[in-house]
C-alpha cells in the first residue's frame, strides 16, 4: 500500500511541478492588441513634421470605431484626416505643424478580438512649422486613458505556486498519515 501512496505522490510532484514550468514559460498572455512603436516614435525630439503619424500594433485592427488625434501645444487638432487603418498600423495625415513644442497623439482603436485599446504618444517639435491648424480643442476634450491588456504573468505564478505548495501539502499529509 505504501508504494502506491509514494507512486502517487510522485506523480502529483511531477504534475505539479510540470504547471509550475508551464506557468513561467508562458509569461504574460497577450489579450488584446498592444502598441509596439510610433511614427515619430514616443518622446522623440523632430525638428520638421511628417506628413503623418503612424502608430503600430501587435496584431491587425479593425478599422470601425478608430480615433487618432494629434493636438498641438496651441490646443489645437492638427491631424487632416479620419484615422486609416491597415493590418496592424492607424495613422493620420498632416498638412504640417505648427508651434514648437509637444505634440500629443491621442488614439482609440479596436482589436482584431473587438476589444477597444486607447493610450496616448507624444513628440516634440522642436522649430515652429507653417501649417495651418485643425479646429480648436474642445473644453470637454479627454485624451483617452491608457488602457493596458494582457494578463500579467505574477498572479499566474504565484497561484501555480500556491497549488504546488497545497498539493505538496496534501502528499506530505497522506504520507505521514499512512505511516501512522
Amino acid at each position: 500500500m505504501f508504494g502506491v501512496v509514494k507512486r502517487s505522490a510522485v506523480v502529483a510532484v511531477v504534475i505539479a511541478f510540470a504547471a509550475l514550468v508551464a506557468g513561467v514559460l508562458a509569461g504574460p498572455a497577450a489579450a488584446h492588441s498592444a502598441l509596439t512603436g510610433s511614427s515619430p516614435e514616443n518622446g522623440a525630439s523632430i525638428a520638421t513634421a511628417p506628413d503623418k503619424v503612424t502608430l503600430t500594433f501587435n496584431e491587425d485592427l479593425q478599422p470601425a470605431f478608430a480615433t487618432v488625434k494629434v493636438v498641438g501645444p496651441d490646443n489645437n487638432f492638427w491631424q487632416t484626416s479620419e484615422p486609416i487603418i491597415e493590418g496592424r498600423t492607424a495613422s493620420v495625415t498632416l498638412n504640417g505643424l505648427g508651434p514648437a513644442g509637444e505634440y500629443e497623439v491621442n488614439y482609440r482603436v479596436t482589436s482584431a478580438d473587438g476589444h477597444p485599446v486607447s493610450g496616448q504618444t507624444t513628440f516634440t517639435l522642436t522649430t515652429a512649422g507653417t501649417g495651418t491648424p485643425g479646429a480648436a480643442v474642445p473644453a470637454d476634450y479627454q485624451a483617452p486613458e491608457s488602457s493596458e491588456h494582457g494578463i500579467k504573468a505574477w498572479p499566474i505564478i504565484l497561484g501555480v505556486v500556491a497549488a504546488v505548495i497545497v498539493i505538496g501539502g496534501a502528499v506530505v499529509f497522506t504520507l505521514v498519515k499512512r505511516r501512522r
